[in-house]
Parts: structure tokens; C-alpha cells; sequence
């Protein structure tokens, strides 16, 4: 889409619209990269189903990259799309379907503007030529070393990327061979269908997309929740996705940096611009070895359905009078973009994007929509006299624009020269005789000096500072004049005496007219003449945008727009085009859009008619041309003045030429079909090997029959043919790439593909069945409750992860977090060791991860009743809300400093099985105690032994198997906050050496006595 500065701010102003894309890198294993494998679940969080490449935004940076050193051949730029195309396939990773289309023949209303584009591209690339030979040969006289000079003829010409150049032709070869490899021997193609749209299919790459997947929408066999996603970097992809009315469409692209470096074209050296250059040395470093150059742009995700939800809530309208349908509005919003530029049509005069000119047309709309009182559009279909009353108000405004919009330059130009005039260099010596002087090191020993009336000295050095300041210009500007930079002016202080126009001014419509259209001032009926051709003009983008080429002949036959109050009695305008008509072929196309300097693309017999000055069509080929900046800065944002093409004279022309074509020339320019690849993991592949099998002898008559057969294979939908470039199965292709492997043992099917007929209109509707994508945004009528436990959407999929703690966590937590009451002993440190030390019974994790239990069954982990898992021998089931000890345990043995000496275990304890220990199932009896229902599976009143007897003090043989560091609070308020835990593990108990031979699966523990003291194992 032409406009440069949508992106920018459609990313600013729907910020969450924007996502990462999480790549996983190849890593780097002796020298040789190892790439992931693309069959495994998408890192994401989303399986998407069919990607879309628009080919043009690949080939384009592939083949002449701005931030890094340009491929040395073809070879290279081949070796370079594939890679790209790798890249993109393994960060999507779709399960269905890769559809690669190439630009191929546009309509007419945008060949005009690939006629501009070339022929600009072609002019500034010999001024490049000539300007890098001249500083060369300047830089060489003085003496500088510079590297070898590049020949001429490894100059690459962008211009070849268009249809019907043996370029493209090899580029088609090149991709077939590589769809072939790719299914036969990476496992992430595995299962999916490739189609291949490419240069001799006419329609531009991403409206061939378009088309395909409004056809397959309109089929009963389609799935409405199908994940789409589409590659590219134009901004009317983000229109194109919004008008399909998809629930799930994304857009992948390269994460835009600006001011990246870039080498020299003379030096090769970063740093600084060609007209900077001063020459390089032999031990320079090259470019290639700057880490910081040349490195890949990492990719984001355009969420289309986000921006749904951003423009849903911006596009509310209460109190209309008809049923409102958001749906409808959103292509209304889709239709306003079009008044700030495409790709076919130049904005209104009025309307800039940086000036928030989206912004003033969606208000506009919005006001308009209750006097229309009806949408603008409909599938595709423009509702004129509703689109006369938004232009009526918005012609009103324009002369409040051009005023605001030239007072804005004016204030942008005076604090530029104030911020240059602040960089001026300081003088630095007026310090010199000043206490301000900087000292030396140990120059002087003695106790520094204070200083003296600082401010006094400050003021008469401002003021030494302007008179040597001005005696000085008083003698450089004796007997000369002063610089326009000297006298405080800008050069750009004259684009307004230049400026024929004056927006700003009254009666710029007449200039405006009189010195772009240069016809009189008072022609009124040219002007509304204009106005009517723009307005069709818009009719037949939003038909092309919905239901596809309206008409391949139609273009809007001016330079410049008209301005927005020129829209009078549009009411009446047919929005009817003219049906049945046809493309252009690629090499007229060419004849079309090239300038003379690229007539090596083109059959030599026709490139004589773009240089041959007895030419009939000698004026389509100037070699120089104006460039109007139009109120622009730029050149490239200028508009090239060049003619109009007049097909029928061009074809005229070219018609007694076509005989003298070559078989390759003529193969070049047919007009093609998209072909279907699958592999043997596809569920069509026997289907369409069946179909070569029953051909037999009669393949060539088939295909030159053109025989089609119907297909239909998990949500591609179509007619095929049998086709000449299929590998036989078992064959090798051989690698058009030098230095790539041939395809050995061919398992890979190619068929022609036909997209399905549809004979009626497009519905641009929300398909029945789709599913609404889980709201991202967060919503605006959020309860106090509900915007607390608010959690943003991050990523593309939302995150299920939930924060854990290990075992040494809690133990931590419990023994330093502060405790709710006044209790002496809500801070008690665990109890020290006695005796021999054992691992079973420390405090703390064993090196390298302590975990109690190892399995399920003996020394496994510990389970609650409910079957889940208690991580490292607690049981955390916390079903009943009990965190702590059950609450009747909260007694304490004042005569034994708040301790109860009892460690036994409650064998009645069935029913309560919250707590940190034995809770699954309560196999420990004990006999006495106080609080002996304790509800955490052991005595809650801080049991302390430890394995040792507490009353005796002897060793208990079985030590060790409890160690409980847990603790209450004394209140039975914070009876179920209590941090008690017990690390009790089977397989690491104290035994003697007569106990090893009692150890077993159905070993039991009892006791019976208090304090543990005397248990026995069965």
C-alpha cells in the first residue's frame, strides 16, 4: 500500500496488535549448524494451518540488501531465498498448506505505478554509477587506497524482478527444485501441500492470495476457525486480512530498525556516507566482519484479531438509527484508508498519515454515519451518496489544515536552526586565565586555593564571549556577505517563494489546478471531471480488495488528486467497469513498464523500439523526466512525471515483432497455472499418483488437453491438471543452483491447480461456525475483584504457567516470615542436632537437590487420599483449605517450655489428611499425647525428639524417620496458618545393623509408648 508511514503508526496507536516472534535458532555444533526440527509443536503456543508468502517482499531483500554486502551472483541470491523461506517456515511451522506466490501481471492502474517506480530506480541507479566513479577517481588522484572497483556488468538491476525476464523464469526453476527437496527429505513438510503461484500467473502475489482464500471460504468443505497466516511487509496486507473477515489471520514481517548501518559504496567501510568516504587502507577490516552488520532482523506478528477488538471498541456508535453490525463497519474503516493512499490512487492533498489523517476521517465517519443513516460499503460495493456527505464535511476543513499544516513547518524549521545554533563549538580558551583553569596532576602541592567570587568571573566571561564572538564576524564579513547559515537562515526559507501553490494562502485551488493539471483557473468542469475519475477510481479498489479485478484495462489517468471539496454530484457515478477484459501478457508488460536503460530484460527484437528514434512508440521511453516533490522533502516521495501508456499503439507496435520471438521468449509469455506439490505423507498423494498411473500412454495428450479433475483434500478445494513438471516417481531432478545437491529418489507429486468457480459475489461476512478468538484486551467494565486478578495476554497463546515453590522454599519461608501474633515462640529456630548427623533429618536439601521419596510404591512420593501428587515427601493437597495442623492441636506443656514431649503419631487421624506429613494414610499409631487428634498426621504440639526419647534421653534405634521442624502459632485463630513440615522419607530412616533385615515393602511401624520411644517394625 502506498503509504509509507501507516505501519508506524497503526503499531503505535494499537500497540498490543504487535508480538515477538519466539524463533528457536539453529545451534552451532563443530563448525555445522543444526537446525530444529519444524515437525515439533510450534514454540508460539499456536498451530497454524496454511502459510502464505508474498514472494516479492523475499526476493526483493534477497537479492539487494540495504544493510549488508549484495550476493556475488545469482547463485547466491537463490541460496539466499531458500534460506529466508526456511527461516519463515520454521518459526510458523504450518500443517497444511505453504502457498508461495510471485507477483505476476498487475492491472493496469498498477503497472502505472511500476513505471514509476523502474523508471525512477533505473535513473537513480546510473546516478549512483557516475557519482561513485566520480569520488573514486577524486580520491585516487589525492593518493587514497580504495578496493578493487566492481565491473559494471555486476551491478545488479532490480528491474528484473518483473514478470516475463529470464530472471524470474530461472527463479520459477529454482523454487521447483527446492519444493521438491524440501518434501522429500525435511520431516516438517511432512503431510502438507505446496502450491506455487509464479510470474506467468497475472495478479499480484498477495491478491492471488486473497482470491484463493476468499474461493475456499465459499466452499462447504471449508473449516471458518483455519489459522492463516501471511508473509509481507506492505501495509495493505493489514487491509487485505481485515476485508477477509477471518477470525484467526495473522501477519509475520521483519521487525523494522531504523538507521541501521550501512557500508560505503565506495570503501566498503561503515561509517560514514559515500560523499564522506576518504579511502580505506589494505589492513582494513571488511564489512563481512562486523558483528553488528548484516545480522537478521528478528520477525513479530501482526495480530489481526486484536486490532478487531481495538477498532471494535473505537468504532462504537450508540443510538444509530438502523441495526448496528460491526462487521459492516469495519469495512467502512477499511474503505476511509484508501483516501491516504494505495498502490493506485494518490492521496488527498488534505490527508497525511503523520498528521493523524486516519484519525480525522474515522471522527468524521462517525459523525456522518447517523445523517447517512446507513453503511458506506457492502461486499465490496460503495454506497455514493452516503461517501458525498463525509467529503462535503471534510472539504470544509481543508483550508483549516493547509494553515495548521504550513505553521507546523514553520515552528519545525525555527527549532532546528535554534537546536544548531546550541551545537556550535564552545570556546574553551577564555578558561585559560580564569580560576576555572584546569590544574595538573601534583602540579600544585600546597592546599588547593578557594575560589572567589565565582558568579562576578562567570558573568564577565558571557560577556568576553559575545564581544570576541562579534568582533570577529566584524572582520570576517568585511567586504564580503554574509552566509545564509551565518545570518541565521535555512536554506528551506526558500520553498516558499518557490512554492507555486500556496496551500496556506487564499485561492489555492486555482493555482493548485492552473500548475498541476495546467488548465485555467476558472475550469470548473475539469476540476469535478477529476474529482468523478477519483472517486471511480475508489470504487475499483474496494471491488478489487473484496471480490478481485474488477477490470484489468481501468487506471486512473492522472498525475495528482483532486482536493476533497471538488466531490460534487457523485451521486449519479456508475461504479460499473467494463467486463470480460484481460491482462496484459508478461513480455508486453514489460514493454510497458521498463525504462530504455533495462531493454537487456526484454526480447532484442522489441528493445529496438525503446532506443530507435524512428520508433512509433519512442515517447513512452524518455530518458530524463521530471520529478515534481509535490511539497514533499524527498525525491523518492516525489511524483515522476512520466506518460501514459497507450496499449493499443504499444501492441500495434509490437505486433509484427512476435514472429522473431524465440521457443524460451515464447514460453515466457503465456499465461501460466499455479502447481500443487505433496508428498508421500499427504492423504492426496495416492489420489493424484493414481491419476498419472490411469494416464499411461496418453499423458502428453492429456496435458496439452488440459483435462481437469476435481480435488479436494483437507481444506484445499479445486480442479486439477496433469502436469509436464513432474518428476517421475524414483527420478532425480537435477540442481539448477551450483553447489546444491541434486533430488535423488523423487517420492513428490506435481499436479496444475485451478482455484474453484464462484460465479456470485463474495460474501464479506463472518462465516457461520467461526469461532471468537479469547480476548486479549483488557476489557473496560472490569469489577474492584476482577481488575486485582486481571492477568495481560502475552504471546501469541495465553501463558498456563503457574509459579511453584520447591520443598527448601517453604521450609525457608517458614522459619523467616514474620508471624500474625505476639507468641514467644511463633520464631523458634529449629531445634539443634544431637548425637550422630543424618541426612534423613537435616533441614536442608542435599547437594545437587534433596528429595525424600523417589517412586510412587515404596520410596516413592508422598500421595494425599485425593491421588495427587505431594512434591518431595509433603503432602500438599490442599482440597479442605488446611495449610497448617488441624486446630486441636494449639495446647502447649507450659512446665516444659511450650514442648510437648509426645512425637508419636495419631493412628485415629483417618479423616484429616491436610497437613505436611504421613497424610495419606495415617500408618503411625500413637497412644498418648496431648492433643491427639491432631489433623496434620502427627501430634500438631511441636513434636522435638527428633528420634530421640525426650524424657529419657537415650537413642531410639529407629531415629531419624521423623524430622519435623514444624510449628504452630499458640492461638487457634492461626491454627490453619501454621508452617509445620514434616521430611519424613522411608527409604532414608536410622537403623541399626539388626533392623536391615526387617526391611521390605509391607513393613509396618507401631508404637507403644509415648514420645516414640518404643516402636517396633512388622
Amino acid at each position: 500500500m502506498g503509504v509509507p508511514a501507516f505501519f508506524r503508526w497503526l503499531s503505535r496507536k494499537y500497540a498490543s496488535v504487535i508480538v515477538e516472534c519466539v524463533e528457536q535458532k539453529p545451534t552451532d555444533v563443530d563448525g555445522t549448524l543444526i537446525y530444529v526440527d519444524s515437525s515439533l509443536p510450534n514454540p508460539n503456543g499456536v498451530e497454524f494451518d496454511n502459510l502464505y508468502l508474498d514472494m516479492n517482499g523475499i526476493i526483493h531483500p534477497c537479492t539487494h540488501p540495504e544493510d549488508k554486502p549484495p550476493p556475488k551472483d545469482e547463485d547466491e541470491m537463490m541460496v539466499a531465498i531458500f534460506e529466508c523461506i526456511d527461516r519463515l517456515f520454521r518459526i510458523v511451522r504450518p500443517r497444511k498448506l505453504l502457498y508461495m506466490a510471485i507477483d505476476g501481471v498487475a492491472p493496469r492502474a498498477k503497472m502505472n505505478q511500476q513505471r514509476s517506480r523502474r523508471f525512477r530506480a533505473s535513473k537513480e541507479t546510473q546516478e549512483k554509477i557516475d557519482e561513485i566513479a566520480r569520488i573514486r577517481s577524486e580520491l585516487l588522484a589525492k593518493g587514497a587506497y580504495l578496493p578493487p572497483e566492481r565491473p559494471k556488468e555486476a551491478h545488479f538491476d532490480s528491474n528484473c524482478i518483473t514478470p516475463g525476464t529470464p530472471f524470474m523464469d530461472r527463479l520459477s526453476k529454482c523454487l521447483h527444485y527446492y519444493i521438491h527437496d524440501r518434501l522429500n527429505n525435511d520431516p516438517g513438510w511432512k503431510g502438507i501441500k505446496v502450491i506455487l503461484s509464479d510470474a506467468n500467473v497475472p495478479g499480484e502475489g498477495e491478491h492471488k492470495i486473497m482470491d484463493y482464500i476468499r474461493r475456499q471460504r465459499v466452499q462447504p468443505e471449508h473449516d471458518p476457525n483455519t489459522q492463516h497466516v501471511l508473509c509481507g511487509a506492505d501495509a495493505d496486507l493489514i487491509m487485505l486480512g481485515l476485508a477477509t473477515h477471518e477470525p484467526n489471520f495473522t501477519i509475520i514481517r521483519e521487525e523494522f530498525k531504523p538507521n541501521k548501518p550501512r557500508p560505503c559504496d565506495v570503501c566498503g567501510q561503515l561509517g560514514h556516507e559515500m560523499k564522506e568516504c576518504t579511502g580505506s587502507n589494505p589492513d582494513a577490516a571488511l564489512v563481512r566482519s562486523d558483528p553488528a552488520f548484516g545480522n537478521q532482523d528478528n520477525f513479530i506478528f501482526v495480530r489481526l484479531s486484536v486490532l478487531r477488538e481495538y477498532l471494535e471498541r473505537e468504532l462504537q456508535m450508540p443510538d444509530l438509527p438502523f441495526p448496528y453490525d460491526f462487521e459492516r463497519a469495519l469495512d467502512d474503516w477499511v474503505f476511509m484508508c484508501f483516501f491516504v493512499g494505495n498502490d493506485f490512487l494518490p492521496h488527498l492533498p488534505s490527508l497525511e498519515i503523520r498528521e493523524g489523517a486516519v484519525d480525522r476521517l474515522v471522527n468524521l465517519y462517525k459523525k456522518c454515519v447517523y445523517k447517512t443513516k446507513g453503511w458506506i460499503t457492502d461486499s465490496g460495493d460503495v454506497k455514493l451518496e452516503r461517501v458525498q456527505v463525509i467529503m462535503t464535511e471534510l472539504g470544509h476543513m481543508e483550508d483549516e489544515i493547509f494553515k495548521r499544516r504550513h505553521q507546523n513547518e514553520i515552528n519545525f524549521k525555527a527549532k532546528d536552526r535554534a537546536r544548531k545554533r546550541q551545537q556550535q563549538r564552545v570556546n574553551f580558551e577564555m578558561l585559560e586565565r580564569t580560576q576555572f583553569a584546569p590544574q595538573a596532576v601534583g602540579q600544585n602541592q600546597g592546599p588547593g586555593k578557594p575560589m572567589e567570587n565565582v558568579r562576578r568571573e562567570a558573568a564577565n566571561m558571557r560577556v568576553a564571549g559575545m564581544q570576541q564572538e562579534r568582533a570577529q564576524e566584524e572582520q570576517e564579513s568585511r567586504g564580503r556577505k554574509r552566509s545564509a547559515q551565518q545570518a541565521g537562515l535555512d536554506d528551506d526559507d526558500d520553498d516558499d517563494k518557490n512554492d507555486e501553490v500556496r496551500l496556506w494562502e487564499q485561492g489555492f485551488k486555482e493555482r493548485y489546478y492552473e500548475s498541476k493539471f495546467e488548465v485555467a483557473r476558472d475550469n470548473l468542469e475539469f476540476r469535478y471531471r477529476v474529482a468523478l475519475q477519483y472517486v471511480r477510481g475508489l470504487c475499483w479498489v474496494l471491488r478489487y480488495y473484496y471480490q478481485g479485478c474488477a477490470s484489468w484495462k481501468w487506471y486512473f489517468p492522472y498525475h495528482y488528486a483532486p482536493f476533497a471539496s471538488d466531490f460534487v454530484n457523485i451521486c449519479g457515478l456508475s461504479t460499473k467497469f467494463e467486463e470480460g477484459t484481460q491482462p496484459f501478457r508478461p513480455l508486453e508488460q514489460l514493454m510497458g513498464v521498463f525504462p530504455a536503460a533495462s531493454s537487456s530484460h526484454v526480447p532484442k527484437p522489441w528493445a529496438k523500439l525503446m532506443s530507435d528514434p524512428f520508433s512509433p512508440i519512442i515517447d513512452f521511453y524518455p530518458t530524463d523526466f521530471k520529478i515534481d516533490l509535490n511539497g514533499k522533502k524527498f525525491a523518492w516521495q516525489g511524483v515522476a512525471l512520466l506518460p501514459f501508456v497507450d496499449e493499443e499503439r504499444l501492441f500495434k507496435a509490437l505486433e509484427p515483432f512476435y514472429d522473431e520471438l524465440t521457443e524460451a521468449e515464447k514460453l515466457r509469455n503465456i499465461r501460466g497455472h499455479d502447481r500443487l506439490y505433496v508428498g508421500t505423507g499427504n492423504k492426496s498423494y495416492e489420489y493424484l499418483l493414481g491419476l498419472y498411473s490411469e494416464a499411461g500412454g496418453r499423458l502428453r495428450q492429456l496435458i496439452d488437453k488440459q483435462q481437469k479433475y476435481p480435488y479436494s483434500s483437507d481444506g484445499v478445494t479445486g480442479e486439477i491438471m496433469l502436469s509436464k513438471d513432474c518428476v517421475v516417481i524414483g527420478g532425480q531432478l537435477p540442481s539448477p543452483v551450483i553447489g546444491l545437491q541434486p533430488v535423488l529418489g523423487n517420492h513428490v507429486v506435481c499436479v496444475r491447480f485451478v482455484d474453484p468457480a464462484y460465479d456470485k459475489e463474495f460474501p464479506a461476512r463472518r462465516l457461520d461456525g467461526a469461532v471468537q478468538p479469547a480476548r486479549v484486551l483488557k476489557p473496560g467494565n472490569l469489577s474492584h475483584e476482577e481488575n486485582r486478578n486481571w492477568r495481560p495476554h502475552i504471546g501469541m497463546a495465553r501463558s498456563n504457567t503457574i509459579a511453584s515453590m520447591e520443598a527448601a522454599g517453604r521450609r525457608m519461608l517458614g522459619h523467616h516470615l514474620p508471624r500474625q501474633n505476639n507468641n514467644p515462640y511463633s520464631s523458634v529456630p529449629p531445634p539443634q542436632q544431637h548425637g550422630q548427623h543424618n541426612r534423613s533429618n537435616s533441614y536442608g536439601p542435599r547437594p545437587g537437590g534433596y528429595v525424600p521419596y523417589q517412586n510412587s510404591q515404596e520410596h516413592g512420593r508422598s500421595y494425599s487420599a485425593s491421588g495427587q501428587e505431594q512434591g518431595r515427601g509433603y503432602n500438599r493437597d490442599h482440597s479442605q483449605g488446611n495449610r497448617g495442623y488441624g486446630q486441636g492441636n494449639q495446647d502447649y506443656s507450659q512446665g516444659n517450655r511450650g514442648y510437648n514431649q509426645n512425637q508419636g503419631y495419631n493412628q485415629s487421624n483417618q479423616g484429616n489428611r491436610s497437613g505436611y506429613g504421613y497424610g495419606n494414610q495415617n500408618r503411625f499409631g500413637n497412644q498418648g499425647g496431648s492433643g491427639g487428634s491432631g489433623g496434620s498426621g502427627y501430634n500438631h504440639n511441636r513434636s522435638h525428639s527428633q528420634g530421640y526419647d525426650s524424657q529419657g534421653g537415650h537413642q531410639n534405634k529407629y531415629g531419624g524417620h521423623q524430622t519435623s521442624q514444624g510449628y504452630s502459632s499458640t492461638g487457634s485463630k492461626y491454627g490453619s496458618q501454621s508452617q509445620g513440615y514434616s521430611t519424613a522419607s522411608r527409604d532414608s530412616r536410622n537403623r541399626t545393623d539388626g533392623d536391615q533385615s526387617q526391611s521390605g515393602p509391607n513393613r509396618r511401624y507401631q508404637a507403644s509408648g509415648q514420645g516414640g520411644g518404643g516402636g517396633t517394625w512388622r
